[in-house]
C-alpha cells in the first residue's frame, strides 16, 4: 500500500508505516502526478481535493483529512468515485478554545479590560463554539450562542439570531464552517453591513474560516474609525492574505489557533483508525503512545495576584498568542506574505494544550480555582 502524506502531519511513520509505504509531500506541492501510484492521501486544510488534483489518481481508495473543516475537500467527487473519506472533527477544538481565551486575555491586559465583565457571542456552537460556550460558562463568564442549523433541527432554546448577537454582545467570536450556498450560508456572513453594525469597543474574534468574514469591509472600519478590535487567525485568500489588514489586527496569527501537538496527533491518531476500519486492519496504535510527557507539567502559584491575572500567567506559560503574532509579521516582512505565512505554519514551535499543564494553587486562593478548571486547567490546591 504506497500513502501519501503531507510532510507536516506529525507521527505518520509512527502510525502509518506498518500499513504501507509512506510518501511525504509539502501540502500545497501535492501534485496530480503524486497520485498516481497512491492507494491512500492523507492532507490537511491547505489542499485542495478536487477534480484537478485526482486527475492521474487511479487506485487511490481513501482520502483523510487530519482537520475538523472539510470545506477543501469535495466529498461528492470521492462517493461517485468509490473513494472512502474521513475527517477529524474536534481533534484540535480544544486548542483552538485555548487560543481564543488567552488571545482574549492578552487583548484585555493591552486595553485595560477584564474579561469577566464582557458578554462573549459565539457563532456556530459545533466542536469549537460548543467547547467555548462550556468553557466560558464555568468561568462565569456571560455568553449568548448564534447557530442557526443547530436551531432549526433543536430549537430555538439558547440559541439567538445573529442581530442579537450583534446588538448585545462585546465580543463576537466566529467558528463557523464555510458554506456557500443554500439557507445557512456561511461566506461573508460578517458582511460590510454587519461590521458596520459592530458597536464601538466590540472584540471580534476569527477562529473558524477566513471567508466567513469581509476582509475589506473589516479593514476599511479599522482603517477608518478604528473604534473596534480585530483578533485573526483565518484569512481571506491565504497564504497571500491582506498585509494591511494584517496591521491593524491587534493579534494576526497564521492559521494556527488549533496547532497544538495533543490536537495534530490526535488528527492523524483519528485518521489512522479510520484508515484501519475502511481497510479491516487492526489499530495497532494508541494515542497515548504518541503524546510525549509536557516540558511542564507543574505550575505553582502563590498568593496575591487577583484571578485574571494568576489564569493570564498560566495560560502564557503553556501557550502566548503574541508569538505567533510576531512570527507573521517578520516572515512577512523576509520572504512576503504567503511565503511567510507557510513558514510560520511549516516550521511551528512545539506547543501544548492547556489541560496537561497542573496548576497548584495555595489554600487562600481557592476561590479561583473555578476560572482555572472551567478555563480547562488541572488544578490542586495546598
Amino acid at each position: 500500500m504506497r500513502i501519501l502524506v503531507d510532510a507536516n502531519v506529525p507521527a505518520a511513520d509512527a502510525c502509518f508505516g506498518a500499513l504501507g509505504e509512506v510518501v511525504r509531500r509539502p501540502g500545497r506541492e501535492i501534485a496530480p502526478a503524486d497520485l498516481r501510484d497512491a492507494d491512500v492521501l492523507v492532507v490537511r486544510s491547505i489542499t485542495r481535493v478536487d477534480a484537478a488534483l485526482l486527475a492521474e489518481a487511479r487506485g487511490l481508495r481513501f482520502v483523510g483529512t487530519c482537520t475538523i473543516g472539510t470545506d477543501h475537500v469535495d466529498t461528492r467527487l470521492l462517493a461517485e468515485r468509490g473513494i472512502a473519506f474521513a475527517s477529524a472533527p474536534g481533534c484540535n477544538a480544544e486548542a483552538v478554545v485555548d487560543h481564543v481565551l488567552v488571545s482574549l486575555a492578552t487583548l484585555a491586559e493591552r486595553q485595560g479590560w477584564r474579561l469577566a465583565e464582557r458578554r462573549v457571542g459565539v457563532v456556530g456552537a459545533g466542536n469549537v463554539g460548543g467547547r467555548l460556550l462550556r468553557r466560558l460558562a464555568a468561568m462565569g463568564i456571560d455568553c449568548l450562542a448564534c447557530d442557526p442549523p443547530r436551531e432549526e433541527r433543536e430549537g430555538g432554546d439558547g440559541f439567538v439570531d445573529l442581530e442579537s448577537l450583534i446588538d448585545e454582545c462585546d465580543v463576537l467570536c466566529l467558528h463557523t464552517p464555510l458554506v456557500r450556498e443554500g439557507p445557512h450560508a456561511t461566506h461573508h456572513l460578517l458582511d460590510a453591513e454587519r461590521i458596520a453594525a459592530l458597536a464601538p469597543g466590540t472584540v471580534l474574534l476569527n477562529a473558524g474560516r477566513g471567508d466567513c468574514l469581509d476582509g475589506q469591509a473589516l479593514r476599511a472600519r479599522l482603517a477608518g474609525q478604528g473604534d473596534i478590535a480585530a483578533i485573526l487567525d483565518v484569512w481571506e485568500g491565504e497564504p497571500g492574505i491582506d498585509a494591511a489588514l494584517r496591521d491593524l489586527a491587534e493579534l494576526a496569527t497564521p492559521h494556527v489557533a488549533g496547532y497544538s501537538l495533543d490536537g495534530k496527533l490526535r488528527g492523524t491518531h483519528m485518521i489512522y483508525r479510520a484508515l484501519c476500519r475502511a481497510f479491516g486492519l487492526p489499530c495497532r496504535v494508541g494515542l497515548d503512545e504518541l503524546l510525549p510527557a509536557p516540558p511542564l507539567a507543574r505550575l505553582e502559584l502563590g498568593p496575591g495576584l487577583s484571578a485574571e491575572e494568576a489564569l493570564r500567567l498560566a495560560m502564557r506559560t503553556v501557550y502566548d498568542p503574541r508569538r505567533d503574532h510576531d512570527a507573521l509579521c517578520r516572515e512577512g516582512r523576509r520572504q512576503g506574505m504567503a511565503a511567510g505565512f507557510d513558514a510560520c505554519r511549516a516550521a511551528y514551535p512545539l506547543r501544548r494544550e492547556f489541560a496537561t499543564l497542573e496548576v497548584a494553587l495555595p489554600e487562600a486562593e481557592a476561590q479561583v480555582a473555578g476560572w482555572f478548571t472551567g478555563a480547562g486547567f488541572r488544578v490542586t490546591t495546598a
